[in-house]
């Protein structure tokens, strides 16, 4: 076992038993909440718990999450930074910013999370992926529900929050709005129909590519606009690295770019801008590297710096809309 993670599992057994047994008692997920009314839910792992009927106190500890709740009309009372920023994703900033952050996507509070004294914690693979140890403690502070794992289908997940909320209804209202938005927005795309789309995030001084299972290929497929070659694939649920020598393989008659900064898959975390203007200034780092400026998306001026936030990292119903806006704003 290396160190850091030695460390992690110490810091969460010493914080279950720091969290006060009362708060314990009343979040373990094998009893009933303590108070108000409750129903049984089941989440996308088969673990069945009590839930409050109407949640008054939300915590949401992932992009995806986090968007599915503000979707559905709700405020949490606690989140988590956005992957590769010290704030809330850049794309809700306007929704979420003055929510009280409880951690990062990838390192949550767990004594933040705690003192916030939620009725429902919401989580997904997208933050706390294949961390049993992180799960447990979690169910001692409060009723935790996963929603869904990385690279796993945006609605499900949504629906999924929408099931823990107990909201069915009304996410059905947002998934068919996107649908009309989608199905609008197609009919001004008819004559990109032989184009390729290419979806870059820039992460220090290379490029890795967003494939067809992350959000922003979903909507690229859900609008009839093709991938190149490289990117015409499934992956393993996060951005795909591309060595300098095989730039080439980003390369699309339209391509669009973003940041999360010197973000990573292995660095969640690392600072740097993530919104439009982190894209632009990322463009400009990519110009000097050897052989991007020869890319033909490149050499036509069909590169499109747009929000990393948006476009290469993960979220919910309002992502997936915007990103259609963002398509159909450029193109259109």
């Amino acid at each position: 076992m290396t160190a850091p993670r030695r460390a992690a599992r110490t810091a969460l057994a010493v914080l279950a038993l720091l969290i006060p047994p009362a708060l314990a008692a009343c979040g373990d997920t094998s009893t009933s909440v303590a108070a108000g009314e409750t129903r049984t839910v089941v989440d996308v792992e088969g673990t069945e718990m009590e839930v409050p009927v109407d949640p008054q106190r939300v915590v949401t500890l992932s992009e995806p999450t986090l968007d599915g709740v503000l979707a559905l009309g709700v405020t949490p009372v606690g989140t988590v930074s956005g992957r590769g920023q010290s704030s809330v994703p850049s794309y809700l900033a306007d929704e979420a910013g003055e929510i009280p952050l409880l951690g990062g996507v990838a390192a949550p509070n767990y004594e933040k999370i705690a003192n916030a004294d939620p009725d429902l914690i919401l989580v997904d693979g997208t933050s706390i992926n294949n961390n049993p140890e992180a799960i447990g403690v979690l169910r001692k502070i409060a009723p935790t529900f996963y929603t869904g794992y990385a690279g796993g289908d945006w609605r499900a997940n949504f629906e999924l929050v929408a099931e823990a909320l107990n909201e069915k209804e009304p996410a059905t209202a947002v998934l068919a709005e996107y649908d009309a938005k989608v199905a609008e927005a197609k009919k001004d795309l008819t004559s990109y129909a032989d184009d390729t789309f290419s979806v870059v995030r820039w992460q220090g001084s290379s490029a890795a590519m967003i494939l067809k299972e992350l959000p922003a290929g979903m909507a690229l497929s859900d609008l009839g606009l093709q991938r190149p070659g490289p990117q015409d694939k499934r992956g393993r649920g996060h951005s795909e690295p591309v060595s300098l020598e095989n730039i080439a393989t980003i390369d699309a008659d339209y391509m669009f770019f973003g940041t999360l900064g010197g973000s990573s898959n292995a660095n969640p975390d690392a600072g740097g801008a993530a919104d439009l203007t982190g894209a632009q200034q990322a463009l400009a780092q990519a110009e000097e590297v050897p052989g991007f400026s020869t890319l033909a998306a490149y050499r036509t001026g069909h590169i499109y710096p747009v929000d990393g936030s948006l476009w290469t990292s993960t979220g919910g119903p309002i992502l997936m809309s915007r990103i259609v806006d963002n398509v159909t704003g450029i193109l259109a």
